[in-house]
């Protein structure tokens, strides 16, 4: 098992390291491809064999890190049920992701660059995910937001793309300070950095202390997983390159702070603000994501906004105490949202680089390999009946459902409206891009659709079968259940089963929301109806459609109360108080010494006399001084 672990881990570092070193130097370009993508099938297998071999809970010491006296924080992964799934679904959606990227980026003189990073990233959150320790999570938590600023800003001459990188950086390190605080007081506490030893100690632990702690690192998975308030970075995001969104959205960055509160819920879950405050902000944020969505024109932003909605369903399990869930529909997630953005890359690519839905069309017939695996992933999404987005997210809502009272009641009743939100955006999507026969604005002459290659399009095949049949893994119980139910069970969650009648009825109401989401998008975007919607919306957005369209315009509220102020503090401080008060002063200083020595410059004449006759005033007020000093 201790090699499986280490390879899974060093197989995509090896390969980010050496790309970064050798590549475009000493290895040709298909040897630089074939090496990104070869490391992370390796990875994939040595995850297969780990899971063949799993038997039990297992830490694995590689070697000795950080160690000072009491602290001890050695190199040892974990592997349990919850790593061994989210390790399995990382490497393999990120094997399909390199493999894509290959045929997206082959005219793309920085590929070198590219894939070092993307192996560095994959490193990162495996790395991760298999942490024993919480200063090892802490060492990839930063490893992944680095990759992701350097891929976000991957083009980095658009000043557009080099800013939304900053911002995706500065916001998450917002989230990074409640973790890094989280992490020292954890050790201050309990002396150990063990999280399978702090999970199992938080019973020691006031319930304050508790709290406090929980709201820190709800604090980290905001930033980290794009959650209300700290969500504004994500959909910037888009600036990278398109296989960067689809990992950054499906397989690593995102779902990073919903692992930590997951991992870390034995310990926070005791106390009820932190659950209450976890499952609110994932309600709130599910909501945000959904309405933002519903007006967006840019193709990746309608699918980064439904990212920042369905972690918020993740969010919202996690603190209705459904960890299976939740971490169920992590995973199925992450194939229909891989799914949508490779779609979405496939799309922008045969319309030479446009990314305006408005400018789209038709497409069904010219892109056929891209528009029936679309479509399965826009079904996911949507929640319709038997596909494995219908049954991960009827799961979170069953949660919900089952935790009761007036909170909980609210919470599903927001996430039932979110639901019919989704289902409307996701099809107005569909049909706007593939429906209808040409562009209104086309981008391009008609009919000048650019031929995708191959590999762009195969990988698609496999992530539409896992997101249609992922629900067959994890059946709700009157259908016998599934092997993850009782695999992904979590220590400390609630996994109470809702009556078989219940869940039929709940499950018949989420049917009949999302059927009732696409009915109303074909009734808007379909057929004949199209043209005039389209028409209607591609004029100038006002009043609520602009509000949403700018996200709740958090941007200015944030330029407003945070950046505005500081711009100006930042300014007296340069302007006013170092350059006119600490500077000003030093050059009058110097100004009055050098006046001060051309007058005597100017007394002398280069006279002996009178030099001979100041040597000797000043020897005698030195004499003087002595003997004042003396006496």
């Amino acid at each position: 098992m201790k090699t499986y672990l280490e390879l899974i881990i060093l197989l995509p570092l090896l390969g980010g390291i050496v790309n970064a070193l050798l590549g475009g130097r000493l290895l040709p370009r298909r040897a630089s491809e074939f090496l990104a993508c070869a490391v992370i099938w390796g990875s994939f297998a040595a995850t297969v064999a780990a899971a063949l071999a799993y038997k039990a809970q297992t830490s694995v010491e590689i070697a000795t890190w950080l160690s000072d006296f009491d602290f001890k924080a050695p190199l040892t992964l974990y592997l349990d049920p919850l790593s061994l799934s989210l390790c399995l679904m990382i490497t393999f959606v990120c094997a399909l992701i390199h493999t894509y990227a290959v045929g997206y980026m082959k005219e793309d003189p920085s590929y070198v660059r590219f894939f070092a990073l993307l192996n560095l990233f994959v490193a990162a959150m495996l790395l991760l995910v298999l942490a024993e320790n919480l200063p090892l999570l802490y060492l990839g938590w930063e490893g992944v937001g680095f990759c992701s600023y350097a891929l976000i800003g991957f083009w980095y001459t658009d000043p557009k793309n080099a800013t939304a990188g900053r911002k995706a950086f500065i916001v998450t390190r917002i989230g990074d300070t409640g973790l890094g605080i989280a992490v020292v007081w954890l050790f201050e506490l309990l002396g150990t950095e063990s999280i399978p030893h702090l999970n199992q100690m938080g019973h020691l632990l006031p319930t304050g202390i508790v709290t406090a702690l929980g709201l820190l690192l709800l604090l980290a998975a905001m930033g980290k997983s794009a959650q209300v308030p700290l969500m504004v970075w994500l959909p910037d995001a888009m600036a990278g390159p398109t296989p960067v969104s689809a990992q950054i959205h499906a397989a690593t960055m995102v779902t990073a702070g919903v692992y930590l509160l997951m991992r870390m819920f034995p310990l926070i879950g005791t106390s009820p603000t932190v659950v209450a405050a976890i499952a609110i902000t994932g309600a709130v944020t599910a909501f945000y994501g959904a309405s933002c969505a519903v007006v967006q024109r840019d193709l990746k932003r309608i699918l980064a906004y439904s990212t920042i909605s369905q972690i918020g369903y993740m969010m919202m399990g996690v603190g209705a105490g459904a960890i299976t869930a939740s971490t169920f529909h992590l995973l199925v997630h992450a194939f229909f949202k891989a799914l949508l953005f490779l779609g979405a890359g496939c799309v922008i690519t045969a319309m030479h680089h446009e990314q305006d839905i408005f400018r789209m069309g038709g497409l069904r017939r010219t892109l056929p390999g891209t528009f029936w695996p679309f479509l399965a992933g826009a079904l996911c999404l949507a929640g319709v009946p038997l596909t494995g987005g219908f049954f991960s997210k009827d799961g979170i809502l069953g949660a919900v459902w089952l935790k009761g009272g007036m909170l909980y009641g609210g919470l599903y009743v927001a996430g039932l409206i979110t639901a019919l939100i989704t289902a409307f955006y996701t099809f107005r999507m569909v049909l706007i891009v593939f429906g209808g026969e040409i562009p209104l604005n086309p981008p391009f002459i008609k009919g000048e659709v650019k031929t995708l290659p191959r590999i762009m399009e195969w990988p698609l095949i496999p992530l539409a079968l896992l997101g249609l049949f992922g629900g067959l893994l994890n059946l709700p119980e009157y259908l016998g259940n599934g092997f993850l139910h009782s695999f992904l069970a979590q220590p400390g969650g609630n996994e109470q089963a809702l009556p078989h009648t219940t869940e039929l009825l709940l499950q018949g109401v989420a049917a009949v929301v999302a059927v009732t989401g696409i009915v109303a998008a074909w009734l808007r975007y379909g057929g004949e109806r199209r043209v005039k919607s389209l028409a209607k919306e591609q004029q100038p957005a006002s009043g609520i459609a602009a509000f949403l369209l700018e996200g709740w315009r958090l941007d200015a509220l944030y330029d407003l109360l945070i950046v505005r102020p500081y711009t100006r503090l930042s300014s007296f401080l340069w302007q006013k108080l170092d350059e006119g008060v600490v500077d000003d002063s030093l050059d009058r200083t110097a100004a009055l010494f050098g006046r001060c020595g051309r007058w005597i410059g100017s007394r002398g004449q280069g006279r002996v006399s009178l030099s001979l006759l100041g040597m000797a005033v000043g020897a005698a007020l030195t004499l003087f001084w002595l003997a004042w000093v003396v006496l």
